[in-house]
Order: structure tokens, then C-alpha cells, then sequence
């Protein structure tokens, strides 16, 4: 962090406002983050076991490990045509200036617009790049995934889109990885502490299921 500091490189700042509350959680609220939580883990498992379903299917049809990737990289050129833009390639951070309406990890935080299916598409992206024999690149893939499928779950609960955006990064991360305690302090330190007991709730339901 201090290296690439040094350089003049910094971190994706993300927004997110403390859910208004009195001495106790908003009930309402909370009940819908339980919702998405669950959602969250189901979506984390999806991720799992497709990754495993699909990298064994990768090893059984094709014997030659240096011939997965090419399989893959032809697969992934056929989902960029099929999905129609290219929001879905690489780690979905930085915005297509071709594009008027990118979808982006950043984005996920305020816009209404996202498709409510952005998060699968991103799945499918990464699960087929992953199990090919592609390295590299999972965090960020699982951050947008979740972030996305927040961003749906908050305008079909009518819940705040940052915090649902922020609750989805780091619970699919926390169900996938099986890491909970430590996804819940990763968004205490992203988000800030004031939406702690939303993150925690969030990251143990989604890794629960």
C-alpha cells in the first residue's frame, strides 16, 4: 500500500451513508438485509460449486491443460457477443468511455440503472475464466459480483442502494471464501464502522447458507 502510494496510485473510494438509527437497528431495515443476506450466500454457493462443476468438466473434455484456456478465452469471446458489451471482461472497475451508462463496481454505489441480472452475468464471466485454467483476478470479480446483486436486491426491497452495494461486496466474498469475521472487519474498514452491525449480519447469514 505504502509502495504504490509512494507512486501516486490510490484506492477506489466507495460512499456509503451510516442507515439512519436510534439506540436500536432499524427492525424494517434489518429484516431486509436478513433477505439479501440470504440471497448473498445462495449466490456465493452458485459461484462455488459451478466453479468446481465447470473446472472438472474443463479437465475430463480436454486432457491438455494448455488447451483449456484456449477453450475458454473462445467461450468468453461468445459471452462478450452474447452479453452485447463489455462491462463484464476484466475486473470491472474502470469504465468503457465508449459507453454512456458503464457498468461499473463504483457504479454499483448510486446508480438505479444497473441490470438487475449484472451480477450473473459477471458469475458466468469469471466462473468460465477461472475454471479454464485462467489465474488471477478473483476478489475484485467477487466484489462486483455481490455489489451488483446488492444493487438489484435494494431497488426490489426499496432499500438504500450504497449500503446494499456494500453489504453484497463483502458478504458473496465472505460465502464464498468461507472468511465471515474477516469480510465483516474488510467492510468495517471500506465502509466505516457505523453500518458494522448491518456488515456482520450480512457476512454470517451469507456464509451460514
Amino acid at each position: 500500500d505504502w509502495t504504490c502510494g509512494a507512486w501516486g496510485i490510490g484506492h477506489t473510494h466507495y460512499r456509503v451513508e451510516v442507515a439512519p438509527r436510534g439506540l436500536r437497528p432499524d427492525l424494517w431495515l434489518f429484516g431486509k438485509v436478513v433477505v439479501a443476506a440470504i440471497a448473498f450466500g445462495l449466490a456465493g454457493a452458485l459461484f462455488s460449486w459451478c466453479s468446481h462443476r465447470l473446472a472438472a468438466a474443463f479437465k475430463q473434455l480436454i486432457p491438455r491443460p494448455e488447451l483449456r484456456p484456449v477453450a475458454g478465452g473462445l467461450l468468453v469471446i461468445g459471452l462478450y457477443f452474447l452479453a452485447g458489451r463489455p462491462d463484464y471482461l476484466g475486473l470491472g472497475v474502470l469504465a468503457d468511455p465508449k459507453w454512456l451508462d458503464p457498468i461499473t463496481l463504483p457504479a454499483m454505489f448510486t446508480s438505479t440503472h444497473i441490470p438487475s441480472d449484472a451480477w450473473l452475468w459477471k458469475l458466468v464471466f469469471t466462473v468460465v475464466t477461472l475454471s479454464a485454467g485462467f489465474k488471477g483476478g478473483e476478489v475484485t470479480p467477487l466484489f462486483f459480483i455481490g455489489a451488483a446483486l446488492g444493487n438489484a436486491l435494494a431497488i426490489a426491497l426499496g432499500a438504500p442502494v450504497d449500503l446494499f452495494a456494500a453489504l453484497g461486496f463483502v458478504a458473496i466474498f465472505a460465502g464464498a471464501t468461507n472468511t465471515p469475521l474477516a469480510s465483516t472487519l474488510l467492510g468495517m474498514e471500506l465502509f466505516g464502522v457505523g453500518n458494522g452491525l448491518y456488515l456482520a449480519t450480512a457476512c454470517i447469514i451469507a456464509y451460514r447458507f
